[in-house]
């Protein structure tokens, strides 16, 4: 049994803050007091197992979080923590380092992105740049490495094949020396990190990494797994796929929900852009044997709904893990070659061009969900955009703190388009929903409602 109280000094980085800093997350009336503390206790609760924003809820209340500044630098006074984040009344030392983590990057975005005014982030250009002095600040870019950051997305709420399988593909992974980022959560995100490491290990690789990317909406009910060693903390979603397919050399996608979905339609818009069409840029969608009908279906709505072009964007790979590391290796040669060529950075790809769509944050109001406009007269990637934000919203529905009391005052959320692309995406969420890819426990009640135009 742990105290009701933790004083926790940092280890590593973020051992000094000015007084001014120190102010603001102090005052419990302040909006960085309240981020601070809520992605605190996302990473110290890390393991529960419930994605329930209710449920979070009630624990959460009892916890708080308190900055004391000493003569040899800060301290952390933790008020009611997590149990599951000690051993005999120890911090686990990757909690600890993602906790300071979290202080590292609240207080970063708020004063030095967000409020400081040094971007203006209605401008594509300047959102760009933030989000590479967010992931530069963090320690995330690496100049002196060649092309070897696999990003691999998928579920957090996955039956335990699926999970075996994430792992199998991470040690396949491992073993050739690639490393690993994810969404940081647990389920398809935690399976290949894991898989990696111990690829890692056998190559007696001992530098391997292991990258979490999150933002504050979503930390809370998927909450960083213990193997991730860099983490991440971005604004908000839209920032965070961008730093996903900016630092990614490749990108593996396995199974999952409506969070997977919008991740996947962000890539295939951002590729199918004009400019990047003859980028090099790995991408395999795979899963067990088991998922094989689920993965076509995916492939099959990429394909009504933006045709064969996207669809060739992507190699879709059935329960071959080997395959898939092979696959994933040979298409990082070209990568490297391709960079090389235009002189470009391998840390960070400066030359992807990304539209304002898929830059601007889109807030999941019933009003603007019913607004979206998602029909096949729209460009490729401008529609791959509004079905992106679709399911978006979906996932602020299931589990983001703002969608679930919206839907849970004014019911689920309006959409509607062209009669082939909304059952199509009513064909496919279904198909979630009967695969348990929604919650990762009890009842699922749909947070929206599929209308044909």
């Amino acid at each position: 049994m742990i105290k009701n109280y933790q004083l926790v000094h940092p280890k590593t980085h973020l051992r000094v803050l000015s007084r001014y800093e120190i102010q603001q997350l102090t005052d419990t009336n302040s909006a960085t007091h309240e981020l601070f503390r809520r992605c605190c206790y996302a990473v110290l609760n890390a393991g529960n197992g419930t994605d329930d924003y209710l449920d979070l809820e009630q624990d959460y209340r009892h916890f708080d979080i308190e900055v004391l500044q000493q003569d040899r630098g800060i301290v952390l006074n933790l008020k009611n923590p997590p149990a599951s984040a000690f051993v005999d009344d120890d911090m686990i030392r990757g909690v600890r380092e993602q906790l300071f983590s979290v202080l590292r990057d609240v207080l970063y975005a708020q004063d030095s992105i967000l409020r400081a005014h040094r971007f203006d982030l209605n401008n594509p250009e300047d959102i760009t740049n933030a989000v590479f002095h967010l992931l530069r600040n963090a320690g995330v870019l690496k100049p002196d490495t060649e092309p070897n950051l696999v990003v691999c997305w998928g579920g957090h709420s996955i039956p335990r094949h699926e999970y075996e399988y994430t792992k199998k593909v991470g040690y396949q992974l491992g073993l050739r020396g690639l490393n690993v980022g994810t969404g940081c959560g647990p389920g398809a995100m935690k399976g290949p990190m894991k898989g990696a490491a111990i690829g890692h290990a056998k190559q007696h690789i001992c530098d391997g990494r292991y990258i979490g990317i999150t933002e504050p909406g979503i930390i809370a009910t998927e909450a960083p797994n213990p193997i991730v060693n860099e983490l991440v903390i971005l604004p908000d979603i839209e920032k965070r796929l961008e730093a996903f397919v900016r630092m990614a050399h490749a990108i593996v996608i396995f199974p999952g929900g409506p969070g997977t979905a919008e991740e996947l339609l962000f890539l295939l818009g951002v590729l199918s852009h004009p400019d990047n069409r003859n980028m090099p840029f790995p991408v395999v969608i795979t899963g067990p044997q088991e998922a094989g009908d689920y993965l076509k279906a995916i492939d099959r709505f990429i394909g009504d709904s933006l045709g064969e072009e996207a669809q060739s964007r992507y190699q879709l790979i059935i329960d071959e893990p080997t395959t898939v590391a092979r696959t994933i290796k040979e298409g990082l040669r070209k990568v490297q070659d391709y960079r090389r060529q235009e002189n470009d950075a391998y840390f960070f790809n400066w030359r992807l061009t990304i539209d304002p769509d898929f830059q601007h944050p889109f807030e999941p109001t019933h009003e603007a969900m019913a607004a979206l406009s998602l029909s096949k007269q729209l460009p490729e990637h401008e529609l791959a955009a509004n079905l992106r934000r679709a399911f978006s919203g979906i996932v602020a529905g299931n589990v983001k703190e703002s969608g679930v009391l919206r839907v849970r005052e004014h019911g689920p959320f309006q959409l509607s388009g062209d009669a082939g692309i909304m059952a199509g995406m009513d064909q496919l969420l279904k198909a979630m929903v009967d695969h348990g890819r929604m919650k990762i426990s009890g009842q699922y009640t749909p947070c929206y409602q599929i209308n044909n135009s």
